[in-house]
């Protein structure tokens, strides 16, 4: 089965919305970085909410691409969002130090 993760972004306002899918591993978030570069310059986006909902696995390369929104979109003085994070997915955020960077929405 065939996911088009282009689907997994929208623009909203002023937010880039990214819905992560189910496994987050080393070869689905150097496409996840690039695709959410390319819109937080192409289309101006203040802010970036991760959507966790369908995640289940999360490796630290997932960390690695929160980590990395983070630092291009705080330099324009947005902020970066976590929703629906499961508790195992919460646990990581937190155990990692994102909750000091970064918001965890419940």
């Amino acid at each position: 089965m065939v996911i088009k993760m282009e689907e997994n972004f929208k623009v909203i306002e002023n937010y880039l919305m990214v819905k992560m899918p189910e496994e987050v591993d080393h070869h689905k978030s150097v496409y996840i970085s690039k695709m959410a570069d390319d819109y937080i310059m192409k289309e101006g986006v203040g802010n970036v909410v991760f959507d966790f909902e369908d995640t289940r696995f999360m490796d630290s390369s997932g960390i690695g691409i929160i980590i990395g929104r983070y630092k291009k979109i705080s330099y324009f003085g947005g902020k970066v969002f976590a929703i629906n994070t499961d508790t195992r997915i919460k646990r990581t955020l937190m155990i990692c130090g994102l909750h000091k960077v970064i918001e965890i929405m419940e």
